[in-house]
């Protein structure tokens, strides 16, 4: 039966879902953004695996402008002083239409919003108040409109507006006393790095990912650093502990640098409601140390719209078994990263220095530590 579906908030999750409806589906749509814009200057950098370019290339990303990408062909570890550990090969879960890719967030966005922008897209839009109406929800807006629909999607990120409607249990995200800088390198550094590559530093309670972005060959560039609290006048200061360890990247932090603190959601927990539904961030937030963020807000909107497509009669329970049972294995790995890549003590960072260079070459660990998450 045709469902009518609205949709609350449009980032990456909720702009894929609606692409997915339009392209694919007879059900009527509504992509509300509480922003009276989106943001499509230029942002921080994303990486897709194979597991999520294979999603979006069924709407149409495979045509997108070659020059506005990159596909790295691999992972180079080192320590913060510059010394290589080891390399790790991500071709080896491309096939030859799906491949990892990084790129930066706002050419993604532009490519999404391009089949939903004039007709299903609503800006200014943030919920007042909900109510059910005759088996379906009733939708009230803080500017006076409103709309009756089947199911909602609360696809609104991490610290969701529309779990806090529907929810009576809290799930409050916690902040994992780490910040999150970044500024984009218009030039290589003064590192020993390979740009056609993702470069992955680890230092004392800090590590640092760089990357290109596109066939410029601008960098992107975050440090994640540990701290006990977020202070953004201090940033400078947190950034010396960084430099401190390696002069050499006193260079890349000089540019126009942005700060965020990170968060993570502490459970996985379902919908109370059966026709309310939540994707992406909103679902469950990870942290970045498996760069799996947007890849999984790509692969939550795939799963539920399948799932509505199928009209299954349970559709509630079968979306969070299978959605909690994949965020669970990224968590689980994003998790172990976090530790990892962060070891004060000199003993630890060489040890697991030691198990990484053996660990590579193992292709049934590897298979079984991301291979069951890049290829889905």
């Amino acid at each position: 039966m045709k469902k009518k579906i609205a949709i609350i908030g449009a980032g990456i999750a909720g702009l894929t879902l609606a692409n997915l409806i339009k392209k694919n589906s007879e059900n009527e749509f509504m992509l509300y953004e509480k922003q009276e814009s989106l943001s499509l200057e230029e942002g921080y950098g994303i990486q897709l695996s194979s597991n999520s370019t294979k999603i979006l290339n069924l709407i149409g990303f495979n045509k997108i402008e070659n020059e506005k990408i990159f596909h790295p062909s691999g992972v180079d570890f080192y320590n913060i002083q510059n010394k290589k550990i080891c390399s790790l090969d991500l071709t080896q879960f491309n096939t030859k239409e799906n491949k990892y890719t990084t790129l930066q967030r706002s050419t993604l966005i532009e490519f999404l919003k391009d089949e939903v922008y004039t007709q299903h897209l609503r800006f200014g839009k943030k919920i007042k108040e909900v109510s059910e109406l005759k088996g379906k929800v009733l939708i009230k807006f803080d500017d006076n409109t409103n709309d009756l629909v089947d199911l909602v999607i609360g696809a609104d990120g991490i610290f969701s507006n529309t779990r806090s409607f529907f929810e009576k249990k809290k799930n409050e995200p916690k902040f994992k006393k780490a910040i999150a800088v970044r500024t984009i390198l218009k030039t290589k550094p003064e590192l020993e790095i390979n740009e056609e590559k993702i470069s992955l530093m680890m230092g004392k309670n800090c590590h640092i990912v760089i990357y290109p972005l596109n066939k410029s060959k601008e960098l992107n560039f975050v440090c994640i650093i540990r701290d006990k609290k977020y202070d953004p006048d201090n940033i400078k200061s947190l950034v010396s502990r960084v430099v401190a360890q390696n002069s050499n990247l006193e260079k890349a932090f000089k540019g126009d640098l942005k700060s965020w603190p990170l968060y993570f959601t502490p459970q996985i927990l379902p919908s109370s409601n059966s026709k309310v539904f939540y994707i992406g961030d909103a679902f469950n937030g990870f942290l970045p140390t498996l760069a799996q963020g947007a890849g999984q807000s790509i692969e939550s909107a795939y799963e539920l719209f399948n799932l509505i497509e199928e009209d299954k009669e349970d559709i509630q329970n079968a979306y969070f078994q299978e959605r909690s049972k994949r965020a669970k294995i990224v968590r689980r790995r994003s998790n172990i990263n976090f530790f990892a890549f962060h070891f004060s003590s000199s003993i630890f960072q060489v040890i697991r220095n030691f198990f990484m260079k053996f660990l590579v070459k193992r292709k049934k660990f590897i298979n079984s530590y991301l291979g069951t998450v890049y290829k889905n």
